[in-house]
Formats: structure tokens, C-alpha cells, sequence
């Protein structure tokens, strides 16, 4: 059996052969782990424990990008940089080639089965190992992350979408069908430059601005967040917030953050405007 660093031969194969396990996965497709593992080694020389284990790096690099990744393929971190390239050279030439979100709920979803779970922010308290945390940023920044989700259209409206029925099931089951019908997909109707997504109401009636961010990876992937937005959360703090939709392509779950946001993210400068003086 082959030993040593994986050529990008045998990384163009195994991520290829990853990508067709995790379409199966996405929408239920039967497929057998074992059955994979076995051709592979027939076209790669490598044993099965390599080849389990490279599926395992895989997994852990698409965690980093914010992707989703097989659940029977627990991340496994310290993978070479190049089978990071691998995977992103195939997410880019297969823009289209993954299942989006086969929970992706319309405003006609029964209202039980439209509402989100909505569980805590990520914090201090409850992040992974620091070597395992740092490379995951690492990547992200790397390959910019939330600015792949960010042009990735289809996802932000279908993470929207999502939110718009939660919001009405959420007032429905509260006996509030009238402020229910009243929600509104801002976004859709009038553009991206409201600073936010959804109007909506609490029980009470008070506005509800929501900004949705999606990914279908974990949920301490990085995001994008406009000067706008940032603006409208500082001036309408009673009624903004961000919900935050991860692992969206499976079964999505969220949670809020409130502003200020300084207080539950890092605020990194990116680019900036230049005028000419």
C-alpha cells in the first residue's frame, strides 16, 4: 500500500468519490460506505483505514467551509492544505451539484412543522478545542467562507424563506393570525438595502426586523454583515435582530443574536470605500 502525503491525483479521486456519498446522504439515497472504501483502494493503492480517515479529513475541511459534511464521517483536523484545495476546487466547478436544503419550508408549510428550533449563540463556554477551532477559521478565512454563502443567492432566499414561515407559525400558534398575515419578506418585495430581512411582530404586536444569515455548515461559521444592516441594528435595536440558520441543508436550526453585536461577534474590517479627495 501507498504511505506518505496524498498526491492530488488520489485527492481529486477521493473527493470526487466523498461528493457522491454526500448527494446520496442529502436526499436519503441509499450508498455503502464499505462499497466506496473498497473501489477506492483499487484505484489509489491506499488501505481502507487511509481512505476512511482521508474521508474523515474531507469532512472536517467542508465543516471549516461552512458546507454541510457526512455525519458518519466524524472531522477529523490537521488535513494537508491541499486536500483543502481538492474540495474547494470541486465545490467551485460543481456550483449546482449538491441537494440545496430539503427543509426548506414555503409560507404554506403546516405551522407545526414550520417552526425553527432556536437554541443559544455559540460562546466561550461552549467552543471546540482551540487547535480544532483555529484551523476551522483558518479555512474560512482562507477561502472566504461567508462570502461564498453570501453570493450563494438560492441559499440566502431559501434561509429567508424558512424564517418568513417560522415567523408566521410562530404568531399562529400564539393566536395572533392577524399580525401573522401581516409578515413581510422584505427583501423579496423591496430589495436588499432595508438593512433587513423579514418584518415581523412579537406576540404583543410590537415590529420584529430580522436579518437572516445562512449557511448549511456549523453554526460558528463566520458571515457577512453590511455597514447597512450594522447601522439599522444600532438605530432600531428594540426591534432588529439576526437569526443565524445553520446546518440548512438537513435540518435546520437557529439561533438570535441581539444587538449590540459587538457583544456576541468580532467585527472585522474587510474592505473599504475609496474617494477620491
Amino acid at each position: 500500500m501507498a504511505r506518505g502525503p496524498w498526491s492530488d491525483g488520489e485527492n481529486v479521486l477521493i473527493v470526487a468519490d466523498y461528493f457522491s456519498m454526500l448527494a446520496a446522504d442529502l436526499t436519503g439515497a441509499s450508498y455503502s460506505k464499505a462499497a466506496h472504501n473498497r473501489e477506492l483502494q483499487g484505484q489509489i493503492n491506499r488501505s481502507s483505514g487511509s481512505i476512511e480517515f482521508k474521508h474523515r479529513n474531507i469532512s472536517a475541511v467542508l465543516k471549516g467551509l461552512g458546507e454541510s459534511w457526512i455525519a458518519g464521517y466524524l472531522p477529523a483536523f490537521n488535513f494537508q492544505s491541499s486536500l483543502a484545495d481538492a474540495v474547494v476546487r470541486w465545490l467551485d466547478s460543481n456550483p449546482d451539484s449538491l441537494p440545496l436544503a430539503q427543509a426548506a419550508s414555503s409560507g404554506r408549510a403546516p405551522a407545526q412543522a414550520a417552526l425553527l428550533p432556536i437554541g443559544p449563540p455559540p460562546t466561550l463556554s461552549n467552543q471546540p478545542p482551540p487547535d480544532e477551532l483555529d484551523q476551522m477559521l483558518g479555512l474560512a478565512r482562507k477561502f472566504d467562507a461567508p462570502g461564498r454563502a453570501e453570493r450563494n443567492r438560492s441559499l440566502g432566499r431559501a434561509g429567508e424563506q424558512r424564517v418568513l414561515a417560522h415567523e408566521r407559525a410562530t404568531l399562529a400558534s400564539a393566536g395572533r393570525a392577524d399580525l401573522a398575515g401581516r409578515v413581510a419578506w422584505v427583501a423579496a418585495e423591496q430589495g436588499d438595502g432595508a438593512g433587513y430581512d423579514i418584518a415581523s411582530f412579537s406576540a404583543e404586536g410590537r415590529p420584529r426586523l430580522i436579518e437572516v444569515k445562512t449557511t448549511n455548515g456549523w453554526e460558528r461559521t463566520p458571515f457577512y454583515i453590511t455597514r447597512n444592516e450594522l447601522e439599522v441594528s444600532r438605530r432600531r435595536s428594540a426591534e432588529w435582530c439576526l437569526m443565524r440558520l445553520w446546518n440548512f441543508a438537513r435540518a435546520p436550526r437557529a439561533f438570535v443574536l441581539r444587538p449590540p453585536l459587538e457583544c456576541h461577534v468580532s467585527l472585522i474590517a474587510t474592505n473599504y470605500e475609496a474617494a477620491f479627495r
